[in-house]
């Protein structure tokens, strides 16, 4: 009597396979990774951006406040400037943050923002011309301002903006 020989049934995954199913989960892996890694790199980038506008915006707020000119009579023969140290401490008028950089931050009344040390907004004023807002002339001989913004998180800048201001007196 013959013996019938059955075929064997395949019982796995060969060698090949089981190395071709796990390169394709570690790809899908590493991509997942670094799309994780990426998005957390947007929101951080997102959130800067959010603090930086928000400071933008205090200062805005301060600057478009503030007297053009300085309300001590005795200060008004003074040059255009800061009437004291950088930062400025006591500010009565818009060109006594000519030039100046405060960190902690200020919020829209001129005071500190205490938990925000590693914030900065550095000013910049130059006086435009009225017929002319892309022309600078000397400080102090214009009715317009143009105040600029620097917002630095741990000396790297992330938001520079600015905005003009006039003499509504």
């Amino acid at each position: 009597m013959r013996r019938r020989t059955v075929p064997s049934a395949r019982g796995g995954f060969s060698l090949i396979e089981a190395c071709i199913a796990i390169i394709t989960v570690g790809i899908g892996v590493s991509a997942l990774l670094l799309s994780v890694a990426a998005g957390t790199r947007a929101n951080s980038a997102g959130k800067q951006l959010t603090q930086a506008t928000f400071l933008a915006q205090e200062i805005r707020e301060w600057t478009v406040r503030m007297p053009f000119s300085d309300p001590d009579l005795a200060d008004q023969a003074n040059p255009p400037g800061p009437d004291g140290s950088n930062p400025q401490v006591f500010v009565d008028d818009l060109d006594d943050l000519m030039d100046v950089t405060y960190s902690p931050p200020r919020d829209g009344q001129g005071n500190p923002v205490a938990d925000m040390a590693a914030w900065s907004q550095a000013l910049t004023l130059t006086w435009r011309d009225p017929n002319s807002l892309t022309t600078t002339v000397a400080a102090g001989t214009s009715d317009v301002i143009y105040v600029e913004v620097k917002i630095s998180n741990r000396s790297r800048q992330v938001l520079t903006t600015g905005w003009l201001v006039t003499r509504r007196e």
